[in-house]
């Protein structure tokens, strides 16, 4: 499962060299929306304050254009749609795609209020066997689709995939009804929320994928076209 959530070839450096480099963040920035106008829909996400680290990166890269025309170029249905690899933009058909991104993490941020559930925005990351310290890709994300658990399926999470952490039972509502991925709580960093489209984010999440080489991969592109920062306002998801 986490094979296809895992960008390669990451190096650790420090998140203040790069914002050194990069396009600095005005005080507004912060109080805005990001836009992802994708070739199947506008999707309207909302960046998290208690994930400080991740919501700037994100914040930089979405005013420095570096999501303009990267493919959502992994999507499972019931699952996740992923996008962020710079590799994507001119990618030939067929290629198999993930390993890209900028030469940095991010560290881990998790917190107990932000968890899978269905419109959750989280960071790729590298596998714990190379990266223990759960540290997140510098660029690759991923949406979260999900699907509804009963008791009884969360009750076997909590003993296999969970190994004795327990649901809370507010998360449980949440994934019963609305739905989610529980498996992955507390284990990569979510930092913000769909707030505006997750209709798109289910037609993205149920296209044609390939079998092959670049298994997972949409037959036909998905393209962010542009990403940008917008007022927020009271959306309706």
């Amino acid at each position: 499962m986490k094979r296809i959530l895992i960008p390669g070839f990451l190096l650790l450096i420090s998140i203040t060299a790069f914002a050194q480099k990069e396009i600095r963040l005005k005080k507004k920035d912060r109080k805005r929306d990001v836009e992802l106008v994708t070739s199947m829909g506008s999707i309207v996400v909302r960046l998290s304050d208690s994930t400080p680290l991740h919501r700037d990166n994100f914040l930089k890269l979405v005013k420095q254009g570096y999501y303009d025309s990267v493919l959502f170029h992994r999507v499972i249905n019931q699952f996740m749609i992923q996008a962020g690899d710079p590799d994507s933009k001119h990618a030939a058909s067929g290629t198999p795609l993930g390993e890209g991104g900028p030469s940095y993490t991010v560290p881990a941020e998790f917190r107990t209020t932000l968890f899978h559930k269905k419109g959750a925005l989280a960071a790729a990351r590298q596998g714990d066997d190379v990266n223990p310290q759960k540290a997140s890709s510098g660029s690759q994300f991923y949406i979260v689709q999900g699907r509804t658990f009963t008791d009884g399926r969360m009750d076997t999470l909590e003993t296999t995939r969970l190994k004795g952490r327990k649901i809370p039972a507010d998360e449980r509502a949440v994934y019963k009804t609305i739905g989610g991925v529980p498996h992955l709580d507390q284990a990569y960093t979510v930092f913000g929320e769909v707030v505006k489209g997750l209709d798109v984010v289910d037609k993205i999440a149920g296209v044609p994928t390939s079998k092959g080489e670049d298994r997972d991969r949409p037959l036909q592109d998905v393209r962010i076209i542009k990403a940008k920062l917008i007022k927020r306002s009271n959306h309706k998801k």
